[in-house]
């Protein structure tokens, strides 16, 4: 039996991508207000306010991890972002440019692979440079005025932050999921072990 095509989508693949980006959507909305309240909190330092910049990465390692699918990551970070603009996120339209920028940052990872390897190293180094991406983007979009010092403490604040939350995170969950027998159609429930 030959293995399943990396770029064959099914429609299973497709429903679970797009309901992972309508629930990562609402956390994002939760995670823009709680964004809100620390930045008083780390008024002092803004660069660590991106040691929360990983909750926004999971929705693209975790569907890659899932779905094992070319373009999955990208796809349900990106949708999770224009779900987050329709419920009323303050970033807009830019937001959903900038969540297919760090779908893109996640997915090339899992391209470099040829969407063939899902373990935790390839997760943890999706999110890193999912997180790299979006806090490199952040610092050209948001913060062109900081110093370079400012600028580069939280482009690797937010690359920790998304290896962390967003890869370790994602390995954690799949895992779990997988153990309720829930992602059985899928090749990451088939194969709990190597997850």
């Amino acid at each position: 039996m030959n293995a399943p095509s990396a770029y064959k989508w099914r429609t299973v693949d497709i429903l679970v991508a797009a309901v992972l980006a309508v629930a990562f959507g609402v956390v994002f909305q939760l995670a823009n207000g709680l964004w809100d309240v620390l930045g008083k909190v780390f008024v002092f330092f803004p660069p660590a306010l991106a040691v929360i910049y990983g909750l926004w990465l999971v929705p693209a390692v975790l569907a890659s991890l899932i779905i094992r699918k070319a373009g999955a990551g990208l796809f349900t970070e990106t949708v999770a972002a224009a779900v987050s603009v329709l419920m009323g996120s303050p970033y807009g339209a830019m937001g959903i440019a900038q969540g297919a920028f760090e779908g893109l940052g996640a997915e090339v990872v899992f391209a470099a692979g040829a969407w063939r390897r899902y373990g935790a190293l390839m997760a943890l180094a999706s999110g890193a440079l999912g997180g790299a991406a979006a806090t490199g983007w952040d610092v050209f979009v948001s913060y062109p005025m900081w110093t370079l010092a400012w600028k580069l403490s939280y482009i690797g604040c937010g690359a920790a932050s998304c290896a962390v939350i967003a890869g370790l995170g994602s390995v954690l969950l799949t895992k779990a999921l997988a153990g309720t027998g829930v992602l059985d159609s899928f090749p990451s429930g088939r194969k709990r072990t190597t997850v």
